[in-house]
């Protein structure tokens, strides 16, 4: 894969495709997509994502598979990925990142998609195959092979088999609704016992990789007399029915087949042939009775239908075949999983309403009503949740913002689906609330008068409500007056004479007390204090506050 990078079309990118889309937010979400072989040793690079994006790398959080380099700003293997291990027989596989960049919010999906390389052979549960065949069985009589498994996918898989010799057998093989091969021995010349009572046969099973790997099994067929009718099973597919919550013990259904022989040649027995999925550890069948039951622990989540493929054996080797459907119903068994993509620690009390505080995504591994989800949070709160996109909501103020009022909000998320009962869980955020410079200092009184000489005529008491730098307070008066401002701790000042008054010379002072605060912009207060020379009083409390 090839393209551009978004930042520069003139700069080549390896192995990257990424685009953009307006998110419902105004954040831009941006894809990048990777390509990499499994088993790629540690350190290996995967994508030079800084350079593909324009973004600083140090904004990146490693996963578990993928690591960020950040002296140069590009993705490697950090562990060995097995893809038959992280995904089994899934296609295609791929690992999903999520990057979330705050300020602006905005959203970065990186998936790396992992190639099979050719590093399984095909396999056969059993080393060998026996068969005890009539020497009257009939041409065109078929015989189930057991089918081989390889763990890669694509042409890595299995793609063929092979049967030698072929002086009285040939292959068929028939292709299933799962993908797979039903393989089957089909006589093509009369047995003579006779002439020959053993024959020994060797099944191949190849993949298409390169080097083409292969596997195979033994297949020893021992020659009877006249067993001459197959089993025949009453039907060719059984459908069945069964919640998730099943227990272990419970029988799914009751598989049957008829042969026209008598003794041992009519005996039936019944087995499980399947090799390739789970069914072997989850089902199984009782051999005489054709009664199917479950032995495992059925997850709608992981696998939603199982295809049982069961066959009914005659004692001479005599075979027919049969599938049960199994369809798997959901229950209300997961609640809701929130997580918080990206949250603002703070925010500002003059922050307009709709402004976004965090971005909240829900998932809800049940379907139907079971999956669906709806989130609110407490009542009598200046804030708002609301849905976005599918499984996306986000948090945003729903009216203006009073630090003075209240500094911190400690708001609980609570998501529920509409099953029945209903399953939710539920997440605290706590929101501080920053300062901005939204009040002036004002003065508690606005006159004061006859003060003794040299003493302290007043003590003036400042209160700013604002936080911080905004709140910090420097207060000054007239100059070429008899009085001086003295300043002590906590927004305390006394005003004092400077020297003795004369009341021939003035016989009342207008003292103007100006405060401000070191807010930016900074907000101010002033007040006229009138002094009569000779009528004095005891000194006064006289208080600023800023609003």
């Amino acid at each position: 894969m090839s393209g551009t990078n978004p930042t520069n079309p003139m700069i080549p990118r390896r192995r990257a495709l990424a685009f953009f889309s307006l998110f419902l937010l105004d954040s831009v979400i941006a894809r990048i997509s990777y390509s990499i072989p499994e088993e790629m040793p540690r350190g290996s690079l995967v994508g030079n994502i800084a350079q593909d994006l324009g973004l600083d790398v140090k904004r990146f959080i490693s996963g578990k598979y993928i690591e960020l380099d950040a002296d140069r700003g590009v993705l490697r293997v950090k562990e060995r990925i097995d893809r038959e291990a992280l995904c089994g027989q899934t296609t295609p596989c791929a690992l999903h990142l999520q990057i979330t960049l705050e300020d602006p919010i905005e959203f970065y999906s990186v998936n790396v998609e992992i190639n099979d390389i050719n590093d399984n052979v095909p396999t056969f549960k059993k080393e060998e195959m026996k068969f005890r065949i009539s020497e009257s069985a009939v041409i065109g009589a078929k015989f189930v092979l057991e089918r081989a498994m390889d763990l890669d996918v694509g042409a890595n898989g299995l793609q063929s088999y092979s049967l030698k010799p072929t002086d009285n057998f040939i292959l068929k093989l028939h292709n299933q609704q799962d993908g797979s091969k039903k393989v089957e021995m089909v006589l093509q010349k009369h047995l003579d016992r006779e002439a020959q009572d053993h024959i020994a046969l060797t099944l191949t099973a190849s993949d298409g990789g390169e080097p083409q790997l292969s596997g195979t099994m033994r297949v020893e067929i021992s020659v009877l007399d006249v067993n001459d009718n197959a089993p025949v099973f009453t039907q060719e597919t059984y459908k069945v029915t069964v919640m998730e919550t099943a227990t272990r013990g419970t029988i799914l259904s009751t598989v049957s087949a008829e042969d026209a022989d008598e003794g041992s040649n009519g005996k039936v027995v019944y087995s499980i042939t399947n090799t390739l999925d789970d069914v072997p550890n989850l089902f199984q069948i009782a051999e005489e009775s054709g009664v199917v039951s479950l032995i495992g622990n059925l997850d709608y989540e992981k696998t939603q239908r199982y295809e049982i493929h069961v066959q009914a054996s005659d004692d001479g080797g005599l075979t027919d075949s049969c599938k049960i459907s199994v369809e798997v119903t959901d229950t209300n068994d997961n609640a809701p999983s929130i997580n918080i993509m990206s949250k603002t620690k703070s925010v500002t009390e003059n922050s307009h309403p709709g402004t976004v505080v965090t971005i909240i995504n829900v998932q809800d591994a049940d379907s139907g009503d079971n999956g669906k989800v709806e989130c609110s949070i407490g009542e009598n709160m200046p804030f708002l949740i609301k849905a976005t996109s599918k499984k996306f909501y986000s948090l945003v103020t729903d009216s203006e913002i009073d630090r003075e009022l209240a500094s911190e909000y400690n708001i609980t998320v609570t998501c529920s689906d509409e099953g029945v009962p209903s399953l939710s869980s539920s997440v605290t955020l706590t929101l501080q609330i920053s300062d901005v410079n939204d009040n002036a200092p004002v003065f508690e009184r606005s006159s004061y008068e006859d003060v003794k000489l040299n003493t302290v005529i007043t003590v003036i008491s400042i209160e700013d409500k604002d936080s911080g730098q905004n709140g910090n307070v420097k207060c000054l008066i007239s100059e070429n007056i008899p009085f001086i401002l003295k300043s002590s701790e906590n927004n305390f000042y006394s005003l004092v004479t400077d020297s003795e008054l004369d009341r021939e010379m003035a016989s009342e002072y207008n003292i103007t007390v100006t405060c401000s605060d070191e807010g930016v912009p900074s907000l101010s207060s002033s007040e006229l204090v009138v002094r009569t020379g000779y009528r004095v009083r005891r000194a006064s409390w006289m208080n600023l506050t800023l609003l």
